[in-house]
């Protein structure tokens, strides 16, 4: 819920995309290593240019993250986040 406000409070819509009246869903692949950071982002299936290079803006942007466990041990995580783009 957190990363979700994190994410609509820092989007910001591309020009040309918004004059075109583009919009969809931007999924960014990316890795949680095990200190919590961002890294390995890019983009798995994307929409237009300037969508899916603000949607990678917005992943690295993240605060670091709790990292997963494994046996109780921190480790790398890969994860897919779709990163939402509409026109009010």
């Amino acid at each position: 819920e957190k990363m979700y406000e994190f994410l609509g409070r820092n989007q910001r819509y591309p020009d040309a995309e918004a004059d075109a009246g583009i919009q969809g869903k931007v999924y960014i692949e990316f890795v949680v290593a095990r200190d919590g950071r961002i890294s390995e982002v890019r983009t798995k299936r994307g929409v237009s240019p300037g969508l899916d290079k603000e949607a990678e803006r917005l992943i690295r942007m993240m605060p670091p993250w709790t990292p997963g466990q494994l046996d109780g041990k921190a480790v790398n995580c890969r994860f897919v986040l779709p990163v939402k783009f509409a026109l009010h």
